[in-house]
């Protein structure tokens, strides 16, 4: 094994993945470094959601190395245990159980081994309240804890999601497209809550707003034909003419 990968929070190279003989992934390779927050931009069929879906275990590359967390070989695990092993996935839609309150949610994405009953009926320790607290102040929603999910904005139940992910202790957390369909106000607070989450998670973002984007102020890449096109700041990425041409010029 590379010494490099003992260091690094994810590891992707030469991904190769054909789907009816479409090349979704071609040579793609990518690291990120623990504590990094990564965007990853580019066109519609760009492999972004196949890439996604190979760190999280939904599709298996044909060949090519993908590791995690220094030392996982991904491809040698299925969704579950990779789920288990901590990396943590919000899909562009949000997904909540609407007919419980915001903290129920919370308890119930963070019940792991425990059951549905004994989670939200049960005493809770210290340890899982201040969690609890603390997710809830992270994502803004606080004042919202004892509302129903279904009353929540657009954009509070992209944030609840997001909660819901740190309840299960992700390594690793990625994040489609966080930023559809909310409001100006919502966007710019999104960017601030992922950038404070990032103190203490690595995290992947998929997202096609530039302007959300900058105000992250990562490192980003694109992805083109199922590999990388640039990568960079945004300044260098968005004035490279490769990606001009094929992305940000359309």
């Amino acid at each position: 094994m590379p010494p490099k990968l003992t260091s690094s929070m994810l590891y992707l190279d030469d991904v190769n993945v054909s789907f009816d003989g479409f090349k979704a992934i071609n040579g793609l390779s990518l690291i990120l470094e623990p504590g990094e927050m990564r965007a990853i931009i580019g066109p519609n069929g760009a492999g972004k959601t196949t890439m996604m879906d190979i760190i999280t275990g939904k599709t298996k590359p044909d060949i090519g190395e993908v590791y995690f967390n220094g030392n996982i070989d991904v491809t040698k695990h299925d969704e579950s245990a990779i789920a288990t092993m901590g990396i943590g996935r919000k899909f562009q839609k949000p997904t909540v159980f609407e007919n419980h309150t915001v903290e129920d949610n919370l308890l119930l994405a963070m019940s792991g081994t425990q059951t549905i009953k004994s989670m939200l009926f049960g005493s809770r320790s210290k340890n899982e309240q201040e969690n609890i607290d603390q997710i809830l102040a992270t994502t803004r929603l606080t004042a919202r804890r004892n509302d129903q999910a279904a009353s929540l904005s657009h954009g509070q139940k992209q944030w609840l999601e997001i909660g819901m992910l740190l309840a299960q202790d992700p390594k690793l957390l990625l994040v489609d497209e966080p930023v559809a369909g909310m409001t100006d106000a919502e966007t710019d607070e999104t960017a601030r809550l992922l950038r404070e989450i990032a103190r203490n998670h690595a995290v992947i973002v998929v997202e096609h707003d530039m302007d959300f984007v900058r105000n992250l102020d990562v490192k980003v890449t694109c992805l083109h034909e199922g590999s990388v096109l640039a990568e960079g700041s945004l300044d260098v990425v968005s004035n490279d003419q490769r990606v001009i041409d094929v992305y940000l010029g359309r």
